[in-house]
């Protein structure tokens, strides 16, 4: 079992940080408790994954006010993320967009894969809550709330995890998508939320 020298770590993740952000990023104390539970999860590292109770079979939300760093820090996050568990960020507007155009294959994409070849991916949607419900030859559709109903399917058929950015709190998530939605992602994430009083880092 590998034994991971976190603040060596911290310090490497904000080289990175600045190589992709410029000068002025830097990764504040503050945020150290949060970015240790993650790096537990991404390095698979079980030992420290047990101690913060995070599951590493399960996906990630990473709940937070806005502008406190949740996307940048998962950016981050690819870095340290083996090839066999490295996943692409979406935004959910792009999904929106994107469902306007091409309707319903869209929620195929984005959960089983291609059309007609099912080859389904870890996928983070960032800034779940930003997009609206869209309407497809006017059909209005939760876009997000089927994709993640079926993101659970392949979770529990498939053990592919889905991770998820939100400025949402669990009881909004319900509001939005409904409470079959927020029972699934129980069963399928480990919450990680900063403190409400995070300070907007832009």
């Amino acid at each position: 079992m590998p034994q991971y020298n976190y603040p060596e770590i911290i310090t490497w993740l904000e080289q990175k940080g600045i190589a992709l952000y410029g000068n002025q990023f830097k990764i504040l104390e503050n945020d150290h408790p949060i970015i240790y539970k993650l790096m537990a999860y991404f390095l698979k590292d079980e030992q420290s994954a047990h101690q913060h109770n995070i599951d590493l079979n399960k996906g990630i939300l990473l709940s937070g006010p806005i502008g406190c760093g949740k996307t940048t820090l998962m950016n981050l996050m690819k870095a340290l993320t083996k090839s066999e568990h490295k996943f692409s960020i979406k935004p959910c507007r792009d999904i929106s967009f994107e469902f306007i155009q091409e309707g319903y294959e869209v929620i195929h994409k984005y959960s089983k894969g291609k059309l007609y070849v099912s080859e389904p991916k870890t996928i983070c949607f960032d800034d779940l809550g930003t997009e609206n419900n869209l309407k497809y030859f006017g059909n209005e559709c939760n876009v997000m709330a089927e994709i993640l109903l079926t993101r659970y399917d392949i979770f529990i058929s498939k053990k592919i995890p889905t991770h998820i950015i939100t400025n949402l709190s669990a009881s909004e998530i319900e509001t939005a998508y409904g409470n079959r939605v927020r029972s699934r992602l129980r069963s399928m994430i480990n919450l990680i939320a900063f403190d409400k009083s995070a300070i907007d880092k832009r």
